[in-house]
Formats: structure tokens, sequence, C-alpha cells
């Protein structure tokens, strides 16, 4: 196995690719009394649409990859939630927009729960009955994030800034899509997509990196194979689709997400542009920086307001929300903020303690095993090393977050979105 040897963070990494193709990553901490496993492919819930190995393009129905996830669990020696629980483990999953992880943490009883959790993320079982009753399951959770004002505006948000990307399609699905889930489907998802080329095992913790690498070769399979050619739609234009969208739901006080369209980082360099746009927010809406102030004193935030860079492959944005009697005010101080900004450029003093604030932020991050793995895993995927941001954080200076405040917050790029009380749409101001 390859060590790195991370000094600034005081990280030692093993890492080894195994001739199937699965990468290996083994942070080594003899120091914790636990262990961390995060098992993850690339791929999510904008896959909806990739060429199979016989070269025909396959679409698929929204929520497949969170569908999958749910049904990955079952095994035909039973429920593997339980199967772990027994052992000593709490493992859990999740589908984001461009992942799938599987992960489980225990102080005991690891390498058999390393083995469960390979075995059953790498063998499919699904039954025409099993899928039936988890559409109704997952058809009842879809139905509560309708009800959700969080949930809501943020696809709002994501329907208004993107016109063709799938980030935009909702990773759980709706009730109809669903409805179209098949066994056959689930298993040509699995075949296309789970396949040890297209993933990454992370483990943390007090392990022994070799005994990792002896379990997947053990239980994965010895080669890869086909892997989906995936395709994400027509390219994107540089503005955002709907500039305002409201929606009337079940609230006392307007919920809100600003979204700010951004420019996707070339390859190899998104870890960079990560902690440039992270600055970026904590310059422009960051609790610290002199606009929340003004806007929490004028009564247009509370203390809910807070903001976040996020990227996935061909798309990046900033997005900051909460609740607001006015929206549009928020959205128009923003603006305003980011051209100052760019004029009269940021106090040095208060540059200094942000970034020094962030980067602790970050150091502190690591002290997660669960944070830690799942961050190697994202950046794997990005074909970056996540423990160089120390390096990387260092270069970054205020001329790096004023160019992207200069191209990015001009009006073209920014939406809005609102959820807002019943009978009260096409107001200006809520009182």
């Amino acid at each position: 196995m390859e060590l790195r040897e991370y000094t600034l963070l005081g990280e030692n990494v093993y890492r080894q690719r195994l001739d199937n193709g699965l990468e290996i990553l083994v942070d080594v901490r003899p120091e914790y009394g636990k262990q961390f496993a995060f098992f993850a492919t690339r791929y999510g819930g904008m896959n909806l649409r990739f060429r199979s190995e016989d070269g025909h393009w396959v679409d698929t129905p929204a929520g497949v990859a969170h569908f999958l996830e749910h049904k990955m669990f079952d095994s035909e020696e039973g429920n593997v939630l339980q199967i772990m629980a027994a052992n000593g483990a709490v493992d859990n999953a999740f589908t984001a927009a461009a992942i799938t992880g599987y992960y489980f943490e225990c102080t005991r009883g690891f390498e058999e729960n390393l083995r469960t959790l390979l075995s059953f993320v790498s063998t499919p079982y699904f039954t025409q009955e099993s899928v039936d009753k988890e559409q109704g399951i997952i058809a009842q959770e879809i139905r509560m994030c309708l009800d959700d004002p969080d949930v809501e505006v943020y696809y709002q948000l994501m329907e208004s800034m993107y016109q063709n990307h799938p980030v935009r399609v909702r990773v759980a699905g709706s009730e109809q899509s669903i409805a179209q889930i098949t066994p056959e489907v689930l298993y040509r998802c699995h075949e296309a997509f789970y396949r040890p080329e297209n993933m990454v095992l992370c483990v943390a913790g007090s392990v022994d990196p070799e005994k990792v690498v002896e379990l997947a070769q053990q239980v994965l399979p010895s080669s890869g194979g086909y892997l989906g050619q995936v395709d994400l739609g027509e390219q994107e234009p540089v503005g955002v689709s709907r500039s305002y969208v409201e929606k009337e739901m079940l609230v006392s006080v307007p919920v809100f997400e600003l979204g700010i369209k951004g420019t996707p980082a070339p390859a190899g360099k998104e870890l960079r542009q990560q902690l440039v746009g992270d600055l970026m927010c904590d310059v422009l809406f960051g609790s610290s920086a002199p606009l929340y102030t003004k806007l929490y004193e004028e009564g247009l935030i509370n203390s809910n307001f807070g903001g976040d860079y996020e990227s996935i492959l061909g798309c990046a944005y900033l997005m900051a929300g909460g609740e607001s009697r006015d929206p549009r005010a928020v959205r128009d101080a923003v603006v305003a903020e980011a051209q100052r900004l760019c004029r009269e450029g940021i106090n040095p003093q208060l540059w200094d303690r942000l970034k020094k604030a962030a980067y602790g932020s970050m150091v502190r991050r690591l002290n997660s095993l669960e944070d830690t793995c799942i961050e190697l895993a994202q950046n794997y995927f990005r074909g970056e090393d996540y423990f160089y941001f120390p390096q990387c954080f260092q270069s970054i200076e205020w001329e790096d977050v004023k160019a992207m405040l200069e191209q990015w917050c001009v009006p073209e790029r920014v939406a809005l979105a609102v959820v807002c009380p019943v009978g009260t749409a096409g107001q200006e101001r809520w009182e």
C-alpha cells in the first residue's frame, strides 16, 4: 500500500487501488476507540440517463438512485440494518445528487461489519413484492417532503437556477416516477454504477489497513466491467432560468432561498474553488460579515439565516436562506454588498479573521471520522486529495474572492425562491 503522510494535519493515509478498480483510503488513527467505514458510488439522483453496455441510451425514472439505496438493505439473509446492529454497528446510507454512500460506525466487530457492508452493497436482491412495498414507503416520504417548506423552497430554487442540468430534479423523485420502478430497473442501474471502478471505500479509526484491503479482495468481484456513460443534458446557460418564484404554503413567515449561479470549476480545481466559494459566503453573508449585522438590525433576517457554496459535476452555486418579511430586500442587499466589496475591498483585519476562522473550522471537522471519510470520498470522485486543503487554503488571497464576486454576483445569475403564507402570493413585503 502507498502511505501518504500529511505533516500539516498530522494524518497518515494508506491508499491502494485493487485490480478491479476500487480505490481504498484508510486514515489510521490508533488513538481512537472506534472505526468508521464509508462505501460510496459515483451515482446519485441526477444520473437519470446513461448509455448501457449494448450501446443503447437508458432513461430511468426520477428517484431511482434513492429507491435503490433503500432496497440495498434487503438481502436473502434478512434486513442488513438488523444484522449489523446485532454485531454492534450503527449503519445508514444517503443519496445526494451525485453520490450514494453506505456507512457504519462501531467499537467492536469491525472486520465482520466491513464484510457485511461490502457484501450487501455489491450483491443486489430485489423482488417484485419488496419493490411494491417500498413504493408505498417512499411515496409517503415524498408526501412529507412536499409539506416541508425548507425542502420545497430548495427545489423551487434549483428549478429556477437550472434549465437543463438534472440537479433540478428531486432526488427522491415523485409518486408518479417511482411507480415506474421495477426490479429490472434496479438491477440494471446497479449493474451500471455499482461497479468497483466507480466506487471508493474510505475507512478511518483504529484499523489495520492491510486487513481492509484483504477483506475487500475477498468479498468484491476480482475484475471491473462496463460503466454507464452518463448524459447530464444540454449545455447549461450562464444565467438563471427564472429570477423569481414563489409558492404558498402553511407558514407564518416567508421562507426563502437566494441562489447565485456560478461557473463549474475546471477538472482538478474543484477543491480550490470550494475553498474560495466558502470564503466568499463568509465575506458576503456570514454571521461575522457587515451585511449580516445590517440585515439583522433591520429585522430582515433572524438567526436562522446562513449560506453555503455547493457544487456537483456540471454546476456550482452559492445559496443563502432563512426567514424574512422581505426576501426581495435581502436579495437586493446581497447583490449591492457584492458590488460594494468589489469597489472598495474588504477590511484587512476582517479578512484575516474570516480566513483563520474558516481554516480552524475545517481542521476541527477532521475530529469527526464520518466527516473525514465523506470528504475524502467526494474529493476522490472529483479527482482531488482532500488532505491537501491546507496548502490550497494558504494560497488563497482576497483577489481570488473578489474575482468570483465580480463574475458571479450579477443580476442575471441571481434567483430567489420564496415560500409565503397562504393568500399572500404577489405581495412585495410581509409584515
